[in-house]
């Protein structure tokens, strides 16, 4: 495994982490405790310290799980969750941004992740006044000091967001998490320059692509109906496909799988702090950190992995 340093906040985190919406129950399966202690298992071995996780997936769930999974050595990891919604059934959330909720929001992860601290505490996909709200970072302020929260990040929605990556120093965040892979490019444009010139650390979420580039997948391929894709547009998938079909052929070079290429892709970016990938099971897990041994090298981005 490789380390970078998340940004302002000083920690080193591998980079490639381990994201766990999918133990939330909507990935089209129910965790056990014991699958997820597999998991986390396999990510000690590897190397992997980092874990991002959400009160919103499931009520909580996610959180419960990974709390019992790290409860022994929980100073070994660098865990970043995140807060604005409520989970109430698979795929519905209410948001929830005003500074009393989010602190009990607060207090309800620190329960569920048995610990007395985050490492890093986001503000997740909010917009407009939302954001803007100078009581909401005051009382988030008050729980760094008091040391509930040790760095405070933005997951931006849109990966296009450059008033809020913008407005990063003025509400304290030190990180940022955006949508980034090699289908979908736009943060490049503004984001990841801002990101650097500020010194933030970046999360890539969905590095790859929701599965898409995992190359699994073939054009025409179909999903169940409890696979979250078989949600997408039909008209998007059939694109992504064919555009992955493509680039397994012109881009990944021969004996590499494609969801490690992808992953190695995007931490090219000399931007880009660590990739967040779910993972199904131990096998996945050792699979995506094995990404961090490949020293990648393409036309954009010349640089290697692990530099």
């Amino acid at each position: 495994m490789k380390y970078r340093t998340l940004g302002k906040t000083g920690m080193n985190v591998s980079v490639i982490g381990l994201g766990t919406w999918q133990f939330g129950g909507e990935w089209g399966h129910n965790y056990t405790q014991p699958e997820v202690d597999a998991i986390f298992e396999k990510a000690r071995e590897t190397g992997i310290n980092l874990i991002d996780t959400a009160e919103c997936y499931g009520d909580h769930l996610s959180e419960e799980f990974i709390g019992k999974a790290i409860e022994r050595d929980r100073d070994k990891w660098v865990l970043a969750t995140k807060f604005g919604h409520k989970f109430h059934n698979l795929y519905e959330r209410t948001r929830h941004f005003q500074p009393e909720e989010v602190l009990d929001q607060l207090d309800e992860s620190l329960k569920a992740l048995r610990t007395d601290y985050i490492d890093l505490y986001q503000f997740h996909s909010g917009v407009g006044e939302e954001f803007d709200n100078d009581e909401l970072w005051t009382m988030l302020d008050k729980q760094l000091k008091s040391g509930k929260i040790k760095h405070i990040g933005i997951s931006i929605a849109k990966n296009d967001d450059i008033y809020q990556v913008g407005n990063a120093g003025r509400i304290g965040s030190e990180a940022v998490q955006v949508v980034y892979n090699r289908l979908d490019r736009a943060p490049e444009d503004e984001v990841l320059p801002s990101c650097r010139h500020q010194n933030l650390g970046v999360l890539a979420r969905v590095p790859l692509a929701s599965g898409y580039l995992s190359g699994k997948y073939k054009p025409g391929a179909s999903f169940a109906d409890n696979d979250v894709r078989h949600r997408h547009n039909k008209e998007e998938t059939r694109t992504k496909l064919e555009s992955v079909a493509h680039l397994h052929k012109n881009e990944v070079p021969e004996g590499v799988p494609m969801a490690q290429w992808a992953l190695a892709w995007c931490l090219n970016h000399p931007a880009v702090t660590s990739v967040i990938p779910g993972c199904k099971n131990a096998e996945q897990a050792a699979a995506n950190a094995a990404a961090a041994d490949l020293d990648l090298v393409t036309e954009e981005h010349p640089q290697a992995v692990g530099k």
